[in-house]
């Protein structure tokens, strides 16, 4: 599942040549996160050390408040989805995976840089991680127990629902990776189209439908992923 297409500026920096064009925009969307990260926690330190203790928000949207907004509001949506009780326990993970698809979409808008979600590698990758992660929270969840989740609550129906429960779960990290993928391949196609067309004024347009493909494809598979989480980790079955 080796692909490749168009120029990526990465190919000219000398620890980069050598390696596939998804792993080293993945490499790089690490290291930009990591810094961002580094970034938010000394601003975060430093509001958390003035008179008001951080509690008051700054008057302008700021980098400190353009991360809270994001992290308030997609906390939210996990309790809503997953539940208040058991939010705190997979924000993490669901606000790691939100953050860094969002940012590898991101930085496909970059000329000269291909996103790494654009390669099914990369995208597979990510709906297999969700895939092992559900169902280890439903086992950490029900124990051996979550078993009787693939059989249905008729015991005289549990092969066939075995069988239908097993082929839908499979198909779910195939059916993430291949939403992401093809949507963000799609988004970054068209704009290399009317950039190349018409290199003025137009791309524009393209540029904001990009950053809303990149925000609207990274929200759905978090959703997703909170509701195999919910699913799997659910007592009502």
């Amino acid at each position: 599942m080796h692909e490749e297409h168009g120029v990526n500026i990465l190919h000219f920096l000398p620890f980069f040549q050598d390696l596939p064009s998804h792993v080293g925009m993945t490499i790089l969307v690490g290291l930009v996160l990591v810094v961002a990260t580094i970034i938010a926690r000394a601003q975060l330190l430093a509001a958390m050390r003035s008179p008001d203790g951080g509690l008051v928000p700054d008057e302008k949207l700021t980098y400190r408040n353009f991360f809270e907004i994001l992290a308030e509001g997609l906390y939210s949506l996990t309790e809503t989805v997953i539940g208040h009780h058991d939010a705190s326990t997979y924000f993490p993970i669901v606000g790691s995976v939100f953050v860094f698809i969002f940012a590898s979409n991101l930085i496909g808008l970059v000329p000269t840089f291909q996103p790494s979600t654009d390669n099914l590698n990369t995208t597979l990758a990510l709906g297999v991680f969700v895939f092992l992660y559900y169902n280890y929270a439903g086992f950490k969840a029900h124990g051996w127990g979550y078993l009787k989740h693939f059989l249905g609550p008729m015991l005289f129906l549990a092969p066939l629902m075995l069988v239908i429960e097993l082929a839908s779960h499979l198909f779910r990290p195939l059916s993430l990776a291949l939403r992401l993928r093809g949507n963000i391949l799609g988004d970054h196609i068209v704009l290399q189209v009317f950039s190349g067309l018409v290199p003025y004024l137009l791309p524009v347009i393209f540029y904001g439908l990009g950053v809303f493909v990149a925000f609207m494809q990274a929200f759905v598979f978090c959703l997703m992923t909170m509701v195999y989480i919910s699913l799997s980790t659910s007592h009502d079955h």
